[in-house]
């Protein structure tokens, strides 16, 4: 029962060419950071990845991107990203753009069994182009299907040895529906603690939907490496 892996590496070795990921972090908040570093040291090709936006140039799922280990990129968000825009520009990247609150509602509907919902967001315009709509109350929405992925790379506050997670304030963001949306969870947590310490706190995910858990390492202060760049 103890899901505790020694290392980020050893937690992503069987992470094969050409799956499905996705990644927890809104911004660079709440973003898995070694195991995306462990990603990138195993150099896995061809990933799609499923995230509200792929780093910044330099940071976040930003250096997978450098390495070019992305095929494709389903996102809500993708500015402050100029290597993005670069291979988006020149046809080496595909890019899957979705309003985001359907993007994390396409998540949700993955992880509870949910065969896709009508939204009115982006009824009428390119986002859906090729999907079926339908007249609900008077107004226009368009059918959305879920997002599943082979594996999710989520950060959490605390979790127990069982894999129960606390996430703290806005770092929640997309992380607990990936949990449930993927077949193999892999979490790195700030904090790991024995069945049954998390009993003060809401537990947001229940064990059932992880797989394998790291110690977070060497969290980098991003907002502090930007502001003194920025000063710079």
């Amino acid at each position: 029962m103890n899901k505790v892996i020694a290392s980020a590496d050893e937690a992503v070795a069987d992470m094969p060419d050409g799956c499905t990921l996705m990644s927890g972090g809104f911004g660079l908040c709440g973003n898995p950071e070694n195991l995306i570093e462990a990603i990138h040291r195993k150099n896995v090709k061809r990933l799609t990845i499923i995230s509200n936006n792929c780093g910044t140039t330099d940071l976040g799922l930003g250096i997978l991107l450098q390495n070019k280990q992305v095929k494709r990129m389903v996102s809500s968000y993708v500015g402050e990203n100029k290597e993005f825009e670069r291979q988006f520009l020149s046809g080496e990247l595909e890019v899957e753009l979705n309003p985001q609150g359907t993007l994390a509602e396409r998540i949700r509907a993955g992880g509870c069994g949910i065969g896709g919902f009508f939204t009115p967001t982006g009824a009428g315009t390119q986002v859906s182009e090729g999907k079926e709509t339908r007249m609900i109350d008077g107004r226009l929405h368009v059918l959305e299907t879920p997002l599943k992925a082979d594996f999710a790379i989520v950060r959490a506050w605390k979790a127990d040895r069982w894999g129960n997670l606390v996430f703290r304030k806005t770092a929640r963001n997309f992380s607990p529906m990936m949990c449930m949306a993927a077949k193999v969870t892999i979490v790195e947590a700030e904090h790991i603690v024995e069945p049954g310490e998390l009993e003060g706190d809401l537990i947001h995910i229940p064990n059932i939907f992880v797989q394998r858990i790291i110690q977070a390492k060497n969290l980098k202060k991003w907002i502090e490496r930007r502001t003194v760049r920025k000063q710079a």
